[in-house]
């Protein structure tokens, strides 16, 4: 039973690892309309969209870990 579970959370955390790619395409998006509005603020913008990308990133990547660690303990 437990073993299944985890397999069961594996597979949905692997899930979550694609889930921060739309966040990332949605914000990367909005960031060009903004430039594309608004030339003169292009360096905030990128800096602030780096920044969010990368903590966007970094939610898939604790997705991922956390799926590697529950097929860890299902393949036992």
């Amino acid at each position: 039973m437990i073993k299944s579970a985890a397999l069961i959370g594996a597979g949905l955390g692997a899930i979550g690892v694609g889930v921060p790619g739309i966040g990332i395409g949605i914000a990367a998006s909005r960031a060009l309309e903004g430039m594309a509005r608004q030339p003169e603020m292009q360096g905030k913008l990128l800096i602030n969209g780096i920044i969010f990308a990368a903590l966007m990133e970094a939610l898939g990547l604790f997705a991922f870990l956390v799926a590697l660690q529950l097929y860890g303990l299902g393949s036992r």
